[in-house]
């Protein structure tokens, strides 16, 4: 009736995830509606955003819905808004919803807007690294 699994607590069926440390699930941090804060905020985890941040933040993923507000400098691996941003965004992918309004710049590896999203702002695409060219020297003719 009860028997130990036969394959590891961690092992994955997925191949491409098997080979991959396991990391340790962290819950998502939710900022109410009814919540206001005056600073920055600095998560390795995920944001839910429903009311309003002036101050930075610096988080893994962030997701501001539609009654969040940020006023200040927003920096993620992802970013998705529906609610309003005043400040810069840089992430490597943003996604603004339908009901999204940002006023600032956004520096992104990749940019979705759907239709009805506000932006004003300049849209600058994140720098790749540059791979080292090998230059020979050339010979004399």
């Amino acid at each position: 009736m009860f028997s130990k699994p036969s394959k590891p607590a961690n092992a994955s069926s997925r191949p491409e995830l098997a080979d991959t440390p396991s990391r340790k699930p962290i819950a998502m941090s939710l900022i109410a509606e009814n919540v206001s804060v005056d600073g920055d905020i600095a998560s390795d985890g995920d944001i839910q955003l429903d009311g309003a941040v002036h101050g930075d933040l610096k988080v893994a993923h962030l997701s501001i819905g539609e009654t969040g507000q940020v006023e200040g400098a927003i920096t993620a691996d992802a970013v998705e808004i529906r609610g309003r941003v005043a400040g810069t965004i840089t992430a490597k992918t943003v996604r603004l919803f339908a009901s999204a309004k940002v006023d600032g710049d956004i520096t992104h590896g990749q940019l979705a807007i759907e239709a009805g999203a506000h932006f004003a702002g300049r849209s600058v695409k994140l720098d790749e690294p540059q791979q080292e060219q090998l230059s020979l020297p050339m010979a004399a003719e």
